[in-house]
């Protein structure tokens, strides 16, 4: 039986990450999205297991300390990881299942999967440039000015590893960015020819 596919994906803050593999989802459903544990507090809608797995930093912490994480990172005094054992059943269940994440965990990941042609891809989604980036922060009013200094700082230092993936696409024309994203798919893991 084959072993389900597995693609990390990276951006910034306001590259369109999100936007992408939501509209890479609904037209190729033979891939999930991987579910992290966080130790963050549920938001309002959001539910066990679906969103995350949410648990507390005392549990967090000793699963992290018995290796049970391919990644993991502290963001704003929580907690993010993404387990082994559920990415081990998704893939044996044959599920192709997309990752998104920082270069901080796909350089985590990446350690683990050492032996050759065992790596998962990687694909780094840039936005046009960085006053593009600020533009959609700013537009997507969620955030304070301080926030968005903070991600617009960020940025740049999350950018200058974008080498360290397989495929970068630049996020200028949707439409364009997700063609990119579904041919890159494609050559990864071409389909077997039918004879």
């Amino acid at each position: 039986m084959s072993e389900g596919r597995l693609l990390m994906i990276a951006a910034p803050s306001g590259a369109g990450k999100s936007s992408l593999v939501s509209a890479f989802l609904a037209r190729n459903p033979e891939w999930i999205v991987s579910i992290s544990t966080t130790t963050r507090a549920p938001r309002p809608g959001e539910q066990d297991g679906r969103e995350y797995f949410f648990t507390t930093a005392k549990d967090f912490i000793a699963q992290r300390d018995t290796g049970e994480f391919l990644e993991w990172a502290e963001v704003h005094g929580n907690f993010y990881g993404t387990s082994k054992a559920w990415i081990q059943a998704q893939r044996a269940a044959n599920r192709s299942v997309i990752l998104e994440i920082d270069w901080q965990g796909a350089q985590q990941i990446r350690q683990v999967f050492r032996q050759p042609g065992q790596a998962p891809r990687s694909v780094f989604i840039l936005p046009p440039s960085l006053a593009e980036l600020e533009s959609r922060l700013r537009a997507r009013r969620q955030d304070s000015e301080a926030v968005i200094q903070r991600r617009l700082a960020a940025a740049a230092d999350e950018m200058s590893h974008a080498q360290e993936f397989d495929y970068v696409i630049i996020n200028q024309d949707f439409s364009v960015a997700l063609q990119e994203l579904e041919q890159f798919v494609q050559r990864s893991w071409p389909a077997p020819s039918s004879r």
